[in-house]
């Protein structure tokens, strides 16, 4: 009896393993870990397609004085229409001219480009997310639901700097289907998502893929804090919704790279937030300041510094008048904390700054010398882009593979300079240190480990006292803004 009890169970437990195996699920896991992929889309596209629109704008473009428009070389496709001429090399008397007016005509002193984008509905009485780039400009901007009809639509609000816009349909219809923004904190890499948009003007395309990555800094603006997903993004799914397996945005479809297959970006529907209702009460976006330029901290930066590990937003520059200046922040400064939010790279620090209401008080910890020191200020509103994501004798190449020389006036007239005093970087040799420290031709040296420099001989008299193989930081001005690089002193 024992053996036979014994032989079921072995049994059971076969077919639950082999069921565990053929269902995909690894050992110990559940169906509520969600390690199962959806036996299918088709019930959230269904749900999701009719609150997505496809954008169709037009825009009148004027030849340039050279007689042309940078439409024609930008990233867009050609706009339709013959390309308007560029200036005769024959000048104003152009012998020819008579023949190519009586054969071809006038040339047309404009043209209409017309470009496709996607959008989607959050709001009954028809406002539309999309992105800021698919409207710009617009004379006209059409919208088409999934059912095929259209409405004119018009601009509510934009803001460039996360290329986010809100539109509005003239005359909405009544019980329009409309979307939730979710939240795009909680979705986690390896999450599926599904993408419904207007590739190539392919009207409702639907694709889903997986979040690759969060937090992706690619460039597009002050503000970059993209999620990057598999989901297939082509031209024309810009604006789009990128959807959670609830039916949740949590990102507007924003970027390609271009170079890569599989590889797009969405705008996460929490900046969203943060962005849209200021885009319906005011059109444009207020945003807050504290008034210094940062840069990230490098692991050879956070060694000149003492630090265990490269952390915080290092301030390169406190602009005069600003709240960071009257709180009495420093260059050098390593703003680690804000508002009570630990900040982990420089990028972190503008978003949080600019989300925060003009006039708030806020609290900024930061490292000065190795030791915290906590300080209080009054952000101000973001009037202009203010943040940032900031030896030998003279003539003769120093360890460095830099030569640096005593600024004069042809020095600055060679490199431009504002300045009539200082210490300026005049050669870089290739492959040296300072090539790799970032160091350039007309940098002007301002400090050598918080060392002042005004000139050449403090310079070498500072750099002297560094040893070989330790890190010097640098704090420099290139073309108005300052930076610290830290370079690697050679050990021969």
């Amino acid at each position: 009896m024992r053996k036979r009890s014994l032989i079921i169970s072995l049994v059971v437990a076969w077919a639950f393993l082999g069921l565990g195996v053929w269902t995909g699920l690894p050992l110990g896991a559940s169906f509520a870990q969600g390690a199962l992929a959806p036996e299918t889309f088709a019930d959230l596209a269904q749900k999701a397609s009719g609150a997505v629109v496809n954008i169709s704008t037009e825009k009148t473009v004027k030849p340039s004085a050279r007689g042309r428009s940078k439409e024609f070389f930008g990233p867009g496709p050609m706009p339709p229409g013959p390309m308007p001429p560029g200036p005769s090399p024959f000048g104003p008397e152009d012998p020819f001219r008579d023949f190519f007016e009586k054969f071809f005509g006038d040339a047309p002193k404009s043209f209409k480009h017309r470009s496709l984008g996607s959008g989607f509905i959050i709001d009954p009485a028809g406002y539309i997310i999309t992105n800021n780039h698919v409207i710009e400009g617009a004379d006209k901007i059409k919208v088409k639901l999934v059912e095929g009809k259209e409405y004119q639509a018009t601009i509510k609000g934009r803001d460039p700097k996360t290329d986010l816009a809100l539109i509005q349909i003239t005359n909405p219809p009544k019980d329009l289907p409309y979307l939730v923004l979710g939240d795009s904190e909680a979705i986690r890499v390896g999450d599926w998502v599904m993408a419904v948009g207007n590739p190539f003007g392919l009207s409702h395309t639907v694709t889903q893929g997986i979040i690759s990555a969060k937090g992706r800094v690619i460039g597009a603006g002050p503000y970059d804090n993209f999620l990057q997903t598999d989901a297939s993004i082509n031209p024309g799914n810009s604006g789009g919704p990128l959807l959670n397996l609830k039916g949740e945005v949590v990102g507007i479809n924003t970027a390609i790279l271009a170079s890569g297959q599989g590889i797009g970006f969405a705008t996460p529907s929490n900046m969203a937030k943060s962005v849209i209702p200021q885009l319906k009460e005011k059109g444009q976006v207020t945003r807050g300041m504290l008034g210094v330029q940062v840069q990230n901290v490098t692991p050879e930066l956070a060694k000149s510094f003492g630090m265990t590990e490269p952390t915080g937003a290092l301030v390169a520059e406190v602009n005069p008048g600003t709240p960071a200046e009257k709180a009495g922040l420093h260059r050098g400064d390593i703003i680690i904390e804000f508002n009570g939010h630990p900040i982990h790279e420089m990028n972190e620090l503008p978003r949080l700054v600019a989300d925060t209401p003009p006039g708030t008080t806020s609290t900024l910890k930061v490292l000065r010398s190795g030791k915290e020191k906590t300080f209080k200020l009054t952000v101000t509103e973001l009037k202009e882009e203010r943040q940032a994501q900031a030896t030998a004798e003279e003539g003769e190449e120093n360890p460095l593979g830099l030569v640096a020389k005593d600024l004069d006036q042809t020095l600055t007239q060679r490199f431009r300079l504002k300045e009539t005093r200082g210490v300026v970087v005049v050669q870089v040799e290739p492959g040296s240190a300072a090539a790799d420290a970032g160091l350039r031709p007309g940098d002007l040296l301002l400090e050598v480990n918080g060392q002042q420099v005004d000139t050449l001989k403090d310079y070498q008299g500072i750099m002297g006292k560094v040893k070989k193989g330790a890190f010097a930081r640098l704090l420099i001005k290139r073309q108005g803004r300052t930076q610290y690089l830290s370079v690697e002193i050679p050990q021969s």
